[in-house]
């Protein structure tokens, strides 16, 4: 495995924890009816238009960057060859038969 390789995992991590954090911090479509109960108390932050503006560029930006790592991913897999976990074992050779198994005692 080359360095580049581990960057790009250690990259792809991170993207795909920010992305899983942005998506989880924006409010969904119907927090319209349930800001006018509260009075907008969960927008105070950005604004009731800016934390959409910057949660949703936020999230095409990371999810672009997930893209990206995930098809650099791989293509790096692809080009190592296919690879299995038997791939350098060798199957056990066994010089004697097993012993048969004893017949059950009879019973008193």
């Amino acid at each position: 495995m080359t360095f580049l390789y581990y960057v790009t995992v250690v990259v792809h991590v991170f993207v795909c924890l920010f992305l899983i954090i942005v998506v989880l911090l924006q409010s969904g479509k119907g927090s319209d009816i349930a800001a006018a109960f509260s009075g907008q108390g969960s927008q105070t932050a950005f604004g009731p238009r800016g934390a959409a503006t910057a949660l949703s560029r936020a999230t095409t930006w990371s999810a672009i960057l997930f893209m990206v790592t995930s098809l650099s991913l791989g293509v790096m897999a692809t080009r190592q060859g296919p690879k299995s976990l038997f791939s350098g074992e060798k199957a056990p050779v066994s010089s004697t038969p097993p012993a048969p198994a004893a017949p059950p005692a009879p019973a008193k």
